[in-house]
């Protein structure tokens, strides 16, 4: 009888690392339910001139430095299954609250559930709400053609894919996936300029994260995919959030040292 993986949680020194598609799937089991996901709120934010989110439950990476939730690495104990219609209602009534024209989900990944990502951008379009941002880690739509086809279809999507590394050495130590995992994220990018879906490319290029040299290598690797994705590379700075601090102090990095003095953990 095969022995069953361990649903990784925080990584931690030495871990062993997984297959981001299997962590999806299992991710999939706790926090979807046909076409419904799991949520923890609904409220706009400040983050793109002002934007209603739907914050959502699970990832399929564990990057040390993410400022998501316990509900990220524990998604069974978090939240209540919602919708697509009763989700986009409730951000819908945040970006009236607020004052905001734009939608998004976040906290997780939302690329998991597809039935409820595909539900949810079919139920933007009946809104009034000019623009949906959806950010991605691009490993599901990097394994996925057909989703990529289905999101080029909808109107007023805007995709932005989130990389975490220029190499895949840089890869599995920022996330916990494997080596391979790596070419998935540019595969999306491809299979997104291919379809001509709206999109641009953010990493997290913070230099206490990534080395010099490796922020070069991607910029090289986005150049030779298009030379405009590399010219207007957004790139991420990592915060100190209190959940930040846990993860890097449990994957053996001093939070104080990190923050304090600016030196990496790769340097």
């Amino acid at each position: 009888m095969a022995r069953q993986r361990a649903y990784p949680r925080f990584l931690t020194p030495g871990f062993k690392p997984f297959d981001p598609l299997w962590l999806a799937r299992e991710t999939e089991r706790i926090a979807c339910s046909g076409d419904k996901r799991k949520y923890t709120a609904f409220y706009a934010t400040g983050v793109y001139a002002g934007i209603a989110t739907g914050y959502v439950v699970g990832c399929c990476l564990r990057c040390y430095y993410c400022w998501s939730g316990f509900e990220r690495d524990f998604p069974e104990f978090f939240s209540c299954f919602y919708g697509p219609g009763e989700a986009m209602e409730r951000i819908v009534a945040a970006a009236e609250r607020y004052g905001v024209d734009k939608a998004r989900i976040s906290g997780g990944e939302p690329t998991l559930c597809k039935r409820h990502l595909l539900g949810l951008l079919k139920a933007f379009q009946e809104t009034d709400l000019k623009l949906f941002i959806l950010e991605t880690n691009g490993i599901l739509l990097g394994a996925d053609r057909a989703y990529v086809k289905a999101i080029g279809r909808l109107e007023r999507v805007h995709v932005r894919v989130s990389l975490k590394a220029g190499t895949p050495e840089g890869f599995t130590a920022r996330t916990g996936a494997k080596p391979e995992a790596f070419e998935l994220p540019f595969k999306a990018i491809e299979a997104l300029l291919d379809e001509g879906v709206s999109f641009h490319v953010a990493a997290m290029t913070d230099p206490r994260v990534m080395p010099a040299g490796e922020r070069e290598a991607l910029l090289r690797r986005l150049e030779e995919i298009e030379p405009f994705l590399a010219a207007n590379l957004e790139e991420e700075i990592c915060d100190p959030y209190e959940i930040t601090l846990v993860r890097m102090a449990a994957y053996g990095i001093d939070p104080a040292c990190f923050f304090g003095r600016g030196k990496g953990p790769e340097s």
